[in-house]
Parts: C-alpha cells; structure tokens; sequence
C-alpha cells in the first residue's frame, strides 16, 4: 500500500505530497519534501503508526529541494538516502545547490524551504536505472526519467509509480502541467521519459503536486499536449528577444487562462502556483531553447 502524506506547504495542503510505503523490513519514505514542512513529515508518518526513526530507508526522485530538503534530517535520523548518481555530490555538500536556489528565490529561500545539510556520503546510495531494489516482502523499481531533471528516477512499485515531477502536476480535479525550472529542461527527453513510463502499463501513477492518477494513459497524453505547447508558445518570444520583464506576466496570464478554462480559480488557482511557480517555467524554456539552438549549431560544425 502506498500511503500518501500530505505536507501542507505554505499552508496549503495537496501541494507537495510524501509518500510511505509499509514493508516486511520497516517502512520505506519516498520524497521528504522540504525541511520547512518537515513537522508534517513527522506527524504524517506518526498518524500512520510510525515514527521518523523507524524510517531506514528514504528514496528521492530528485534533489530538487521541494522533493528532497529535508533529506538530511532523515540521514541524521539513521536513514539511507538512495538517488541518481547526478545527484550525489550535490546532496553530500549542497553548497552550489543551496547557491544556486538563493540567487533563484532570494529573501524568501529561508521562507520556502528552511535548513539544507550535507549528507555523509556512508548514508547516500546511488541506484541504477532498472536496478530493483529489495526491502523485505517489496520491490521498488528505479527508471531514469530525465527530462525535467537530468538527475530524475520514477519508482515503480508493482503496477503503480511514484513519478516526482516528470508526470507533472494535477492537482484535484485541475489539469496537468508541467514544471519547467532551470537549469535541466529538455523537452525530447521528457517525451523520451513519458514514452518509457506509458511502456510500463502501470494502473496508478503518484505525483509530488500532488497526489493518485488513475487515468494513466489520459493523463500521459495530456501532458505531453501541454509540454509541447508550453515550448511552442515560447519559442518565438526566445528568438525575438522578449525582455524578461514583459515575458514573465505574457506567460503568467497565459497559463492562468489554461487554468482558468479548466475550472481552476480561488484557492484552487494559488495550489498550482505553490507547486509550480510559472515565472520560473519561463526561465527554464527560454534556456532549453538557446540550449537546443547551441546543440544544433555545434552539429552543424
């Protein structure tokens, strides 16, 4: 059973989600979210009849910090951290992480996500794709799924996932999107991604924003859709040099009339912006363009 707990980021519940899986060996936390919801994160897997110290095992989908922040706490609690390989350095000292993000969020980096530490490299565990992992009685897939991170895994459990970002984000009866931040965008390898998870035949897919997808190839589809979309809308905005400034509430507004036209508004309308703030998706595509331009350029040499 896939246990889904609710970390109430900013105040706002299904906007980041945890997720614990019972086993014959312990329980097993896939994602922490961030160290500022971590009083959720304990709280959630104590209504579930553990405590954080019974948690041996945590597996990441990506250092991102709303899906990983708070795995050191769970490191210094005894946990193993497993993860892609690209993530590693960057969780065993997040300093360039932790740099990277404050130039992004500024005054409110402490506000968002809290404490980062370093996690001794004797509790990190890097995993291949394929590789299965065994905790007792349960098997847990790991599948590289870059894309919206070059260091993403999808976790397969049996016929169901837990996808972190690369299934997007739905949120209650909204539509999917999909989180485009700096700096790892690459729109043919999220396509890549999505192809090779729709090959899994899986009959239930479990976002980080946020929560259980049960029309699985629907929802495949209609992500890709708005992926495309997103990058098309862009393009042109990345070759005529819109200035930042203007382009930021150009896509907003966009966005927010997809939303909108999907019965999205109030409370409803500020979960989408919690889990995927759309004024970075417009950094993230503008640098997948000039990425993509510089690729073909170097070919064409």
């Amino acid at each position: 059973m896939i246990n889904v707990i609710d970390l109430n980021f900013l105040g706002s519940p299904e906007t980041i989600a945890a997720y614990l899986i019972p086993t014959s060996a312990g329980p097993v936390l896939i994602e922490t979210g961030p160290y500022s919801t971590f009083p959720y994160l304990k709280k959630g897997v104590e209504d579930l009849g553990y405590s954080l110290s019974d948690i041996k095992h945590v597996l990441i989908t990506h250092i991102h910090l709303d899906h990983a922040g708070a795995a050191w706490a769970m490191a210094e609690l005894g946990a193993t951290v497993y993860l892609h390989p690209f993530g590693y350095k960057h969780m065993h000292d997040p300093s360039k992480l932790v740099e990277s993000a404050r130039r992004i969020y500024k005054e409110e980096m402490d506000r968002l996500w809290s404490d980062i530490k370093g996690i001794p490299e004797d509790k990190l565990r890097i995993v291949a794709h394929e590789e299965v992992l065994t905790f007792g009685d349960t098997n847990i897939q790991a599948w590289y799924t870059p894309g919206h991170a070059v260091h993403h895994i999808a976790w397969q459990i049996g016929d169901e996932l837990i996808a972190g970002d690369v299934a997007g984000v739905k949120i209650g009866t909204g539509p999917v999107v999909p989180p485009c931040p700096p700096p790892d965008i690459n729109i043919e390898d999220w396509k890549a991604s999505i192809s090779l998870l729709q090959s899994l035949s899986l009959k239930k897919v479990y976002l980080s924003h946020f929560g259980e997808i049960s029309k699985v190839e629907d929802h495949w589809l209609e992500l890709e859709k708005v992926l495309t979309d997103w990058a098309a809308w862009m393009y042109p905005h990345y070759k005529n040099q819109t200035p930042y400034a203007e382009l930021v509430p150009l896509f907003q507004q966009y966005v927010k009339g997809q939303l909108e036209a999907a019965g999205v508004t109030g409370l409803h309308l500020t979960k989408y912006d919690h889990a995927n703030p759309v004024w970075m998706s417009v950094t993230g595509l503008l640098r997948y363009w000039k990425k993509k331009e510089e690729r073909e350029k170097s070919i064409q040499k």
